[in-house]
């Protein structure tokens, strides 16, 4: 990889991603660790559009492009294996096929899924999605209170728990805590139907351990948490947030580059 291709892979994992807080915080889905990279990596390249230019009035482009080879490159996957095109061809067909319960400034809930249609071109390496027209609005800022990160924070993680639950605390970053009932987090994580996380101590050993390392190691939030019990049981769970200063906020990035490098050998 030559020094101009280092730094346009650089700028591209550099770019935001914007989620809306009804869907970070109130909306519960169950994506893989490469599916919620996908998004990620999707909503990166939102972006608007001038209203004359609109379709319907919508101010936001719905579809867009990307190469294969180069969306694995930014996301740490292997580029050179052979398994991309089929590998890509089934997470975009689970983002497809995935959908979820979102609910409107009316009080209404509408059924919405991630992607409205998927096209993949083996021969050019191309991919065009177009993304549903409804659920835009929640991962664009368009008003509404909104969690930003860049997407390189959550490149690195290896557990789909540490993404969602990175998200969930930095849309709450602000407030500088947060506390959840223990119930409530394994619904908003989609856990509560797993008998084997019934023990908080796995639940702990599993989930939120892992999560809370790869946060502290990884992003831009240092993150621990307090159990609180009623009566003898793990009740609620008080997590403390504090954003990082600039140099360990470096020190993550560039940790996150070392896994990232590594993966791509």
């Amino acid at each position: 990889m030559d020094e101009y291709e280092r730094e346009a892979l650089d700028k591209q994992r550099y770019y935001h991603v914007v989620k809306g807080n009804e869907l970070v915080q109130k909306s519960r889905y169950e994506l893989s660790l490469p599916e919620q990279k996908t998004i990620a990596y999707i909503c990166s390249m939102i972006k608007p559009v001038d209203v004359t230019d609109s379709v319907q009035g919508i101010p936001y482009q719905l579809e867009y492009e990307f190469n294969i080879r180069e969306y694995c490159k930014v996301c740490g996957f292997d580029y050179d294996n052979g398994k991309n095109y089929a590998d890509i061809k089934a997470t975009l067909k689970h983002l497809r096929d995935k959908s979820m319960w979102l609910t409107m400034e009316n009080g209404s809930e509408t059924l919405v899924g991630w992607l409205s249609r998927v096209t993949v071109n083996k021969q050019s390496g191309i991919v065009k999605i177009k993304l549903d027209d409804i659920l835009v609005p929640f991962l664009f800022d368009l008003g509404q209170r909104f969690t930003e990160y860049r997407l390189i924070q959550i490149l690195g993680m290896k557990s789909a728990y540490s993404v969602r639950i990175y998200e969930l605390l930095k849309s709450y970053a602000y407030q500088k805590s947060k506390t959840f009932g223990l119930d409530e987090l394994k619904r908003l994580l989609m856990v509560d139907g797993i008998e084997s996380y019934n023990r908080f101590p796995d639940f702990r050993r599993y989930v939120l351990e892992i999560a809370v390392k790869e946060i502290n190691k990884l992003t831009d939030l240092n993150v621990s948490y307090e159990a609180i019990k009623k009566g003898r049981k793990v009740d609620k769970l008080k997590f403390r947030i504090e954003t990082k200063e600039s140099i360990p906020q470096l020190f993550a990035r560039l940790e996150t580059g070392k896994i990232l490098d590594e993966k791509q050998k």
